[in-house]
């Protein structure tokens, strides 16, 4: 009773802040009305090494609060929510490297960057997730079976489509992607995403505003530093 109560104040509280008037857009306005608050960056913003993995709205941002996450347990990535059903938005790579999908995965793939382009010498992992229906029939491309390891993609390279996926969950969750970018171990493997001191600020990688506490109200590519 305790929890519900905790969880129906957080959602309250959401919705007095003003980053969570575009999720009321989204979530109540026809596709024409939403079309204000998709993201295309196909191309790497200005001095940053990435590009966006798919275009939509960028809903939750990293260090997101907002729930289903709290101060105490944050966003470790940022969600990308697609004007699409399952299956149609792609997913691309935001950067070359190395792709691994587990067996047991059925919406997930990791890459491995060997040398993290603002980091050189640190090895990075980029984790995307919810490429598969609610069933868990996956949207991924026939190129990255499970099992798949070490498979070495360009950035821009398809590698599946958005999904609704959410695991053995029974909270149901809109169309979208996933992404994060997670830290190595140091002997070459990657740490636990689910835990956010395990992840980096996607801002610098991707150019664009994407933390909760330094949020714009455009989401565009941020003026490179001279």
């Amino acid at each position: 009773g305790c929890y519900l109560a905790y969880q129906v104040y957080g959602y309250v509280r959401s919705l007095n802040d003003p980053r969570s008037q575009a999720f009321v857009q989204w979530a109540t306005s026809s596709s024409a009305d939403r079309s204000s608050l998709i993201t295309v960056q196909r191309e790497a913003c200005p001095g940053a090494p990435f590009i966006l993995p798919a275009d939509g709205f960028i809903g939750l941002l990293y260090e997101d609060p907002r729930p289903p996450y709290s101060k105490r347990h944050p966003h470790q990535g940022i969600d990308i929510f697609s004007d699409a059903d399952p299956g149609i938005s792609p997913v691309y790579a935001a950067y070359e490297g190395y792709v691994t999908r587990q067996e047991d995965w059925r919406s997930s793939l990791i890459i491995r960057v060997p040398d993290d382009p603002l980091n050189p010498g640190e090895q990075i992992w980029l984790y995307h997730t919810h490429m598969a229906d609610r069933e868990g029939n996956d949207f991924i491309e026939a190129a990255f079976p499970p099992g798949t390891h070490e498979f070495f993609v360009e950035q821009g390279t398809l590698l599946g489509y958005t999904g609704d996926y959410n695991g053995n969950s029974a909270r149901n969750v809109w169309v979208h992607l996933h992404f994060s970018i997670v830290k190595d171990d140091g002997n070459g493997r990657y740490l636990n995403e689910l835990e956010f001191n395990n992840t980096l600020d996607p801002t610098p990688y991707l150019g664009l505003p994407l933390n909760y506490y330094n949020a714009s109200a455009e989401m565009a590519c941020l003026e490179k530093e001279s």
